[in-house]
């Protein structure tokens, strides 16, 4: 078994380099920024580790000495890749890339983002793979844990190493059928209350803020029924004369596309911002920084009106 020393210091292998590749020790301080003394203590440093003079006197020049030659490419090669290992990784090239990412949303986000997303990625990295998961009804740490690698929509993680970025704030609109008694006349929070109510809640919650805000003009709206999914939401909504509940700008074109009617709820809700979030582990990886790039691309397209990025271009803090 090979000993090995503890106390040996790497930041000699860029010396002897340098003292190899010029055979001077004064042009090898000049290429390290070092002082003629401090390279000349190096070189007595190498000399004393390696148990041999590296460079030796011949008339007005120095030349390397056997050993000095024997290690002279191993040495470059292990100064090369240290520079590799300490550089910061180049941008991800899409097309060499042969990854699964696994993108966590509820089905609302899915439909809007998921068609151009996976277009998107299907051209510019066909070794890409997207897994998209749907919100579970309990709340687990899938960013941590790694069982996802991006969250998106309204983040209620808990963890606070988590880097969230926001994308665009969201309003409520309620969703009807076409010809539906609220589309004719003015649709006032009485009438908003007194129709049936079909919530999306992944958690099975019959109330929130829509409930809060009719309750301080002193309503109460009749929810009949609670369902986990916003397609299943819709559904109910197209065959009855229930109210539903959606994001303005991310469902519109999946309510227009089943010939569905938005209108404005005549209640002051507060807005919903919507975010994208990872792991803090993944922040400097290439390959996600890529996919972060991509998702706010697509998403500008399809909702507009993203909020701006830090100079840094991640715009991201831990929660």
């Amino acid at each position: 078994m090979i000993a090995r020393n503890a106390n040996i210091d790497l930041n000699l292998l860029t010396a002897l380099d340098a003292l190899l590749e010029e055979e001077s020790v004064t042009a090898a301080a000049d290429r390290l920024g070092l002082s003629g003394p401090a390279m000349s203590r190096a070189l007595g440093r190498i000399r004393r580790t390696l148990g041999d003079p590296v460079l030796v006197r011949a008339g007005r020049h120095m030349v390397p000495t056997p050993r000095a030659l024997e290690i002279r490419a191993e040495v470059r090669q292990l100064v090369e890749a240290a520079h590799m290992v300490l550089t910061p990784a180049a941008p991800a090239d899409p097309a060499r890339l042969s990854r699964v990412f696994t993108i966590n949303a509820n089905d609302l986000f899915v439909t809007a983002l998921g068609p151009p997303l996976v277009a998107r990625v299907a051209t510019e990295a066909p070794g890409v793979v997207l897994r998209f998961l749907g919100e579970s009804h309990v709340d687990v740490p899938i960013l941590r844990d790694g069982a996802a690698d991006l969250e998106l929509g309204i983040i209620d993680s808990r963890e606070p190493e988590i880097r969230t970025q926001e994308l665009f704030t969201e309003h409520g609109v309620a969703v009807v059928r076409e010809g539906h008694p609220l589309t004719t006349g003015t649709l006032t929070a009485r009438r908003y209350a007194d129709a049936p109510h079909v919530n999306f809640s992944r958690r099975g919650r019959l109330t929130g803020p829509i409930d809060a805000a009719l309750a301080a003009r002193g309503l109460r709206r009749k929810v009949v029924a609670t369902v986990p999914t916003f397609a299943a939401t819709l559904m109910m909504i197209r065959d009855s004369d229930a109210v539903g509940l959606a994001n303005e700008r991310t469902a519109a074109s999946t309510i227009r596309a089943l010939g569905l009617r938005t209108l404005p709820i005549p209640l002051d809700l507060p807005p919903m911002t919507m975010e994208m979030a990872w792991h803090p582990r993944q922040e400097a990886d290439a390959g996600h920084r890529w996919l972060r790039g991509l998702v706010r691309a697509v998403l500008e397209k399809a909702v507009g009106g993203l909020a701006a990025e830090s100079p840094a271009g991640e715009g991201a803090e831990p929660r």
